[in-house]
Protein backbone atom coordinates (compact mmCIF):
# COMPACT_ATOMS: atom_id res chain seq x y z
CA UNK A 1 0.00 0.00 0.00
CA UNK A 2 1.27 3.45 -0.86
CA UNK A 3 0.33 6.88 0.41
CA UNK A 4 -0.12 10.13 -1.44
CA UNK A 5 -1.85 13.52 -1.44
CA UNK A 6 -4.32 15.29 -3.66
CA UNK A 7 -4.36 18.95 -2.76
CA UNK A 8 -4.35 19.18 1.00
CA UNK A 9 -6.41 16.02 1.52
CA UNK A 10 -4.39 12.98 2.59
CA UNK A 11 -5.10 9.79 0.66
CA UNK A 12 -4.32 6.11 0.80
CA UNK A 13 -3.67 4.53 -2.60
CA UNK A 14 -3.61 0.97 -3.91
CA UNK A 15 -2.90 -0.57 -7.28
CA UNK A 16 -5.57 -3.15 -8.12
CA UNK A 17 -4.64 -5.47 -11.00
CA UNK A 18 -6.70 -8.35 -12.40
CA UNK A 19 -7.06 -10.46 -15.55
CA UNK A 20 -10.82 -11.13 -15.43
CA UNK A 21 -12.61 -13.81 -17.40
CA UNK A 22 -14.12 -12.79 -20.72
CA UNK A 23 -17.52 -11.13 -20.52
CA UNK A 24 -16.84 -9.40 -17.15
CA UNK A 25 -18.27 -5.94 -16.57
CA UNK A 26 -18.37 -5.63 -12.76
CA UNK A 27 -14.95 -5.38 -11.08
CA UNK A 28 -14.75 -5.71 -7.27
CA UNK A 29 -13.27 -7.67 -4.41
CA UNK A 30 -9.73 -9.05 -4.48
CA UNK A 31 -7.38 -8.77 -7.44
CA UNK A 32 -4.90 -11.41 -8.55
CA UNK A 33 -2.57 -10.42 -5.69
CA UNK A 34 -5.34 -10.42 -3.05
CA UNK A 35 -5.52 -6.60 -2.91
CA UNK A 36 -9.03 -5.37 -2.08
CA UNK A 37 -10.67 -2.76 -4.30
CA UNK A 38 -11.58 0.30 -2.20
CA UNK A 39 -11.67 3.85 -3.51
CA UNK A 40 -13.20 7.26 -2.93
CA UNK A 41 -15.62 8.11 -5.74
CA UNK A 42 -13.94 10.37 -8.28
CA UNK A 43 -10.45 9.42 -7.12
CA UNK A 44 -9.89 6.31 -9.19
CA UNK A 45 -8.15 5.69 -12.52
CA UNK A 46 -9.01 2.62 -14.60
CA UNK A 47 -6.66 1.17 -17.22
CA UNK A 48 -7.52 -1.53 -19.75
CA UNK A 49 -4.48 -3.16 -21.32
CA UNK A 50 -2.48 -0.03 -20.42
CA UNK A 51 -4.99 2.46 -21.89
CA UNK A 52 -6.62 4.96 -19.50
CA UNK A 53 -10.39 4.68 -19.65
CA UNK A 54 -12.76 7.65 -19.48
CA UNK A 55 -14.83 7.96 -16.32
CA UNK A 56 -18.55 8.04 -17.20
CA UNK A 57 -17.96 6.93 -20.80
CA UNK A 58 -15.92 3.74 -20.51
CA UNK A 59 -16.88 2.87 -16.92
CA UNK A 60 -18.88 4.00 -13.92
CA UNK A 61 -17.59 4.05 -10.33
CA UNK A 62 -20.14 5.17 -7.76
CA UNK A 63 -20.04 2.67 -4.87
CA UNK A 64 -16.47 2.89 -3.60
CA UNK A 65 -15.97 -0.84 -3.99
CA UNK A 66 -17.14 -1.70 -7.54
CA UNK A 67 -16.19 -0.44 -10.98
CA UNK A 68 -18.57 -1.28 -13.86
CA UNK A 69 -17.22 -1.39 -17.41
CA UNK A 70 -19.34 -0.14 -20.27
CA UNK A 71 -17.82 -2.78 -22.55
CA UNK A 72 -17.34 -6.30 -21.21
CA UNK A 73 -13.84 -7.75 -21.10
CA UNK A 74 -12.52 -10.33 -23.51
CA UNK A 75 -10.14 -13.15 -22.72
CA UNK A 76 -6.60 -11.82 -22.13
CA UNK A 77 -7.63 -8.33 -20.99
CA UNK A 78 -5.73 -6.83 -18.04
CA UNK A 79 -7.56 -4.31 -15.88
CA UNK A 80 -5.60 -2.05 -13.53
CA UNK A 81 -7.24 0.38 -11.17
CA UNK A 82 -5.28 2.99 -9.26
CA UNK A 83 -7.65 3.52 -6.35
CA UNK A 84 -7.31 6.49 -4.05
CA UNK A 85 -9.13 6.48 -0.73
CA UNK A 86 -9.47 9.85 0.99
CA UNK A 87 -8.57 10.04 4.66
CA UNK A 88 -10.63 12.60 6.61
CA UNK A 89 -8.42 15.27 8.11
CA UNK A 90 -10.00 14.55 11.49
CA UNK A 91 -8.46 11.06 11.32
CA UNK A 92 -5.00 12.26 10.40
CA UNK A 93 -2.13 12.38 12.90
CA UNK A 94 -0.55 15.82 12.88
CA UNK A 95 3.07 16.40 13.76
CA UNK A 96 1.81 19.36 15.79
CA UNK A 97 0.41 16.90 18.33
CA UNK A 98 3.95 15.98 19.32
CA UNK A 99 4.49 19.05 21.44
CA UNK A 100 7.85 18.13 22.95
CA UNK A 101 10.65 15.62 22.87
CA UNK A 102 9.41 12.28 24.15
CA UNK A 103 5.69 13.06 23.76
CA UNK A 104 3.54 9.98 23.12
CA UNK A 105 0.08 9.57 21.59
CA UNK A 106 -2.30 7.19 23.34
CA UNK A 107 -6.05 6.71 22.98
CA UNK A 108 -8.29 8.23 25.65
CA UNK A 109 -11.27 6.38 24.14
CA UNK A 110 -12.20 4.61 20.90
CA UNK A 111 -10.94 6.68 17.92
CA UNK A 112 -9.89 9.45 20.33
CA UNK A 113 -6.16 10.18 20.52
CA UNK A 114 -4.63 11.80 23.56
CA UNK A 115 -1.21 13.20 24.36
CA UNK A 116 1.03 11.82 27.11
CA UNK A 117 3.90 14.09 28.07
CA UNK A 118 7.36 12.62 28.57
CA UNK A 119 8.23 11.34 32.02
CA UNK A 120 11.36 12.06 34.02
CA UNK A 121 14.71 10.30 33.67
CA UNK A 122 14.66 6.70 34.87
CA UNK A 123 10.86 6.31 34.85
CA UNK A 124 9.10 3.52 32.94
CA UNK A 125 5.78 3.43 31.09
CA UNK A 126 3.07 1.55 32.96
CA UNK A 127 -0.54 0.61 32.22
CA UNK A 128 -2.84 2.71 34.42
CA UNK A 129 -6.61 2.44 34.06
CA UNK A 130 -7.10 5.57 36.18
CA UNK A 131 -5.10 7.77 33.77
CA UNK A 132 -6.95 9.45 30.88
CA UNK A 133 -4.66 7.85 28.29
CA UNK A 134 -4.54 4.46 30.03
CA UNK A 135 -0.81 4.93 30.53
CA UNK A 136 1.33 6.63 33.15
CA UNK A 137 4.98 7.18 33.90
CA UNK A 138 6.09 5.34 37.05
CA UNK A 139 9.25 5.37 39.11
CA UNK A 140 11.17 2.17 39.67
CA UNK A 141 10.93 1.13 43.30
CA UNK A 142 14.19 1.53 45.15
CA UNK A 143 13.36 -1.48 47.33
CA UNK A 144 13.17 -1.46 51.09
CA UNK A 145 14.26 1.88 52.55
CA UNK A 146 14.56 1.32 56.27
CA UNK A 147 13.74 4.17 58.66
CA UNK A 148 14.53 4.13 62.36
CA UNK A 149 11.22 4.46 64.18
CA UNK A 150 12.59 5.08 67.70
CA UNK A 151 15.33 7.65 67.22
CA UNK A 152 18.45 6.70 69.17
CA UNK A 153 16.88 3.40 70.26
CA UNK A 154 14.85 2.57 73.36
CA UNK A 155 16.62 1.64 76.60
CA UNK A 156 15.86 -1.80 78.00
CA UNK A 157 15.66 -0.87 81.67
CA UNK A 158 13.28 -0.72 84.62
CA UNK A 159 10.65 -3.29 83.61
CA UNK A 160 10.20 -6.86 82.51
CA UNK A 161 8.59 -5.60 79.28
CA UNK A 162 9.73 -2.65 77.17
CA UNK A 163 7.39 -1.74 74.28
CA UNK A 164 7.93 0.41 71.21
CA UNK A 165 4.61 1.58 69.76
CA UNK A 166 3.53 3.91 66.96
CA UNK A 167 3.98 1.44 64.11
CA UNK A 168 1.37 2.04 61.40
CA UNK A 169 0.96 1.06 57.76
CA UNK A 170 4.36 -0.65 57.50
CA UNK A 171 4.86 -3.91 55.64
CA UNK A 172 8.35 -4.72 56.95
CA UNK A 173 9.74 -4.35 60.46
CA UNK A 174 13.30 -5.01 61.64
CA UNK A 175 14.11 -5.27 65.36
CA UNK A 176 17.70 -5.06 66.61
CA UNK A 177 18.42 -5.87 70.25
CA UNK A 178 21.83 -4.90 71.59
CA UNK A 179 23.22 -6.05 74.92
CA UNK A 180 19.96 -6.84 76.73
CA UNK A 181 20.46 -8.05 80.30
CA UNK A 182 18.91 -8.37 83.72
CA UNK A 183 20.19 -8.53 87.27
CA UNK A 184 18.31 -11.81 87.54
CA UNK A 185 20.35 -14.74 86.23
CA UNK A 186 19.27 -17.55 83.93
CA UNK A 187 16.47 -15.63 82.22
CA UNK A 188 15.19 -15.61 78.65
CA UNK A 189 15.03 -12.47 76.50
CA UNK A 190 12.04 -12.64 74.15
CA UNK A 191 10.05 -10.53 71.70
CA UNK A 192 6.30 -10.12 71.19
CA UNK A 193 4.01 -8.31 68.76
CA UNK A 194 1.01 -6.14 69.73
CA UNK A 195 1.41 -7.31 73.38
CA UNK A 196 -0.16 -10.58 72.22
CA UNK A 197 0.37 -13.27 74.88
CA UNK A 198 -1.54 -15.97 72.99
CA UNK A 199 0.18 -19.00 71.53
CA UNK A 200 0.22 -17.46 68.06
CA UNK A 201 3.97 -17.53 67.40
CA UNK A 202 4.97 -20.53 65.33
CA UNK A 203 8.76 -20.77 65.34
CA UNK A 204 11.16 -23.40 64.09
CA UNK A 205 14.93 -23.63 64.42
CA UNK A 206 17.84 -24.80 66.51
CA UNK A 207 19.28 -24.16 69.95
CA UNK A 208 23.03 -24.42 70.37
CA UNK A 209 24.42 -24.64 73.90
CA UNK A 210 28.13 -24.04 74.24
CA UNK A 211 29.29 -25.25 77.65
CA UNK A 212 32.91 -25.83 78.63
CA UNK A 213 32.72 -29.17 76.83
CA UNK A 214 30.58 -30.06 73.81
CA UNK A 215 28.32 -33.07 73.74
CA UNK A 216 25.41 -34.44 71.71
CA UNK A 217 23.04 -32.49 73.92
CA UNK A 218 24.61 -29.17 72.90
CA UNK A 219 22.38 -29.00 69.79
CA UNK A 220 18.61 -29.35 69.90
CA UNK A 221 15.65 -28.51 67.69
CA UNK A 222 12.79 -26.14 68.40
CA UNK A 223 9.34 -26.10 66.85
CA UNK A 224 5.66 -25.36 67.42
CA UNK A 225 3.68 -22.47 68.88
CA UNK A 226 4.46 -20.29 71.90
CA UNK A 227 3.29 -16.99 73.39
CA UNK A 228 6.60 -15.27 72.47
CA UNK A 229 9.83 -15.91 70.55
CA UNK A 230 13.13 -16.24 72.40
CA UNK A 231 16.21 -14.28 71.30
CA UNK A 232 18.60 -15.83 73.81
CA UNK A 233 19.19 -16.96 77.37
CA UNK A 234 21.39 -15.29 79.98
CA UNK A 235 23.58 -17.38 82.23
CA UNK A 236 24.69 -16.82 85.79
CA UNK A 237 27.60 -14.51 84.97
CA UNK A 238 26.90 -10.86 85.84
CA UNK A 239 28.34 -9.83 82.46
CA UNK A 240 25.84 -11.98 80.51
CA UNK A 241 23.90 -10.22 77.72
CA UNK A 242 21.60 -11.14 74.85
CA UNK A 243 21.73 -9.62 71.38
CA UNK A 244 19.84 -10.49 68.20
CA UNK A 245 17.57 -9.39 65.41
CA UNK A 246 14.07 -10.02 64.04
CA UNK A 247 12.93 -9.42 60.45
CA UNK A 248 9.15 -9.44 59.89
CA UNK A 249 7.25 -9.19 56.59
CA UNK A 250 3.55 -8.81 55.81
CA UNK A 251 3.07 -6.66 58.92
CA UNK A 252 0.43 -4.43 57.35
CA UNK A 253 -1.67 -7.30 55.97
CA UNK A 254 -4.65 -9.13 57.43
CA UNK A 255 -2.92 -12.50 57.08
CA UNK A 256 -0.06 -14.24 58.83
CA UNK A 257 3.28 -12.46 59.21
CA UNK A 258 6.47 -14.37 58.51
CA UNK A 259 9.67 -13.77 60.42
CA UNK A 260 13.32 -14.62 60.79
CA UNK A 261 14.78 -14.33 64.26
CA UNK A 262 18.29 -15.00 65.54
CA UNK A 263 20.03 -14.23 68.80
CA UNK A 264 22.82 -15.22 71.15
CA UNK A 265 23.22 -15.19 74.90
CA UNK A 266 26.79 -14.42 75.93
CA UNK A 267 27.76 -15.52 79.44
CA UNK A 268 31.05 -13.67 79.50
CA UNK A 269 34.56 -14.98 79.20
CA UNK A 270 33.54 -17.18 76.26
CA UNK A 271 31.72 -19.69 78.47
CA UNK A 272 28.13 -20.99 78.34
CA UNK A 273 26.98 -19.42 75.08
CA UNK A 274 23.42 -20.15 74.04
CA UNK A 275 22.28 -19.33 70.49
CA UNK A 276 18.84 -19.56 68.92
CA UNK A 277 17.97 -19.30 65.25
CA UNK A 278 14.33 -19.36 64.22
CA UNK A 279 12.13 -18.91 61.23
CA UNK A 280 8.36 -18.97 61.44
CA UNK A 281 5.18 -16.96 61.36
CA UNK A 282 2.86 -14.95 63.57
CA UNK A 283 -0.74 -16.07 63.11
CA UNK A 284 -2.87 -12.96 63.54
CA UNK A 285 -5.20 -10.97 61.30
CA UNK A 286 -4.27 -7.77 63.14
CA UNK A 287 -1.70 -5.45 61.59
CA UNK A 288 1.40 -4.77 63.66
CA UNK A 289 1.30 -1.62 65.80
CA UNK A 290 3.89 -2.36 68.50
CA UNK A 291 6.76 -4.65 69.46
CA UNK A 292 7.92 -5.64 72.93
CA UNK A 293 11.15 -6.99 74.38
CA UNK A 294 10.28 -9.24 77.32
CA UNK A 295 12.23 -10.80 80.17
CA UNK A 296 10.60 -13.95 81.50
CA UNK A 297 11.79 -13.17 85.04
CA UNK A 298 13.18 -9.98 86.53
CA UNK A 299 13.45 -6.46 85.21
CA UNK A 300 15.63 -5.60 82.27
CA UNK A 301 18.51 -3.43 83.43
CA UNK A 302 20.64 -2.77 80.33
CA UNK A 303 20.63 -2.85 76.55
CA UNK A 304 18.90 -1.05 73.67
CA UNK A 305 16.26 -2.01 71.12
CA UNK A 306 16.15 -0.35 67.70
CA UNK A 307 13.03 -0.66 65.55
CA UNK A 308 13.28 -0.05 61.81
CA UNK A 309 10.28 0.07 59.45
CA UNK A 310 9.79 0.04 55.72
CA UNK A 311 6.66 0.53 53.61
Amino acid sequence: MATGRIGVTPTLGVRWSKAPTGGTTALSGLDDSSVSLVYSVGYEQVYRNGVLLSRGNDYTATTGTTVTLTEATIAGDLIEIFAQQLVPLTDAISKGQFTAKGTLLSATAASTPGVLAVGTNGQYLSADSTASTGLAWATVSAGANWSLLNSGGTALTGATTVTVSGISGKDKIMILVEGASSATSNIDINWRLNADTGSNYYRYGIQLNSPTAYSSSSLSAYGGSTDRVRLGTMGTNAAATVSGYVLLTGCNSSGVKSFQSAGAGIEGGGVNQVMYHFGGYYDSATTISSISIVSNSGNLDAGTVFVYTSA
